[in-house]
């Protein structure tokens, strides 16, 4: 099997509400839109809020989102009126998170890599 492209799939209890936090809130770039729904650039990955489709209720997982600046991200949300789920702090594998929910309750794990932190160092000898 060869996998060509991925994504993460959102059917949300209430569409417009939903859309709005992803588009308005976070500010994610929209890669396209279709009747029912709107796909979002998320990084290196794709998220599409769709419309259609039987709402399966909450989603168990979580979205990991990485960004250059906690601080920074967690004022910008604060501003916007986001409430904030845990605030920012340093986890015991070196990443710095803090998490908010979408409105469905799908946790969202913002993170900050730091510079001395193995995701971000060449390991190789």
């Amino acid at each position: 099997m060869e996998i060509l492209s991925a994504r993460v799939i959102l059917r949300p209890a209430d569409y417009e509400r939903t859309l709005a936090f992803y588009r308005d809130l976070l500010g994610l770039a929209t890669y396209r839109e279709y009747p029912g729904g709107t796909v979002f650039f998320a990084g290196q990955s794709l998220l599409e809020v769709a419309a259609h489709g039987e709402h399966r209720g909450t989603f168990s997982g979580a979205l990991w989102l990485q960004v250059r600046d906690i601080a920074a991200a967690r004022a910008e949300l604060s501003a916007a009126g986001a409430p904030i789920a845990r605030e920012p702090r340093q986890e015991p594998w070196g990443l710095r998170e803090m998490w908010i929910s979408d409105p469905d309750g799908v946790s969202i794990v913002l993170v900050e890599i730091p510079a001395d932190h193995p995701l971000r160092r060449d390991t190789r000898d």
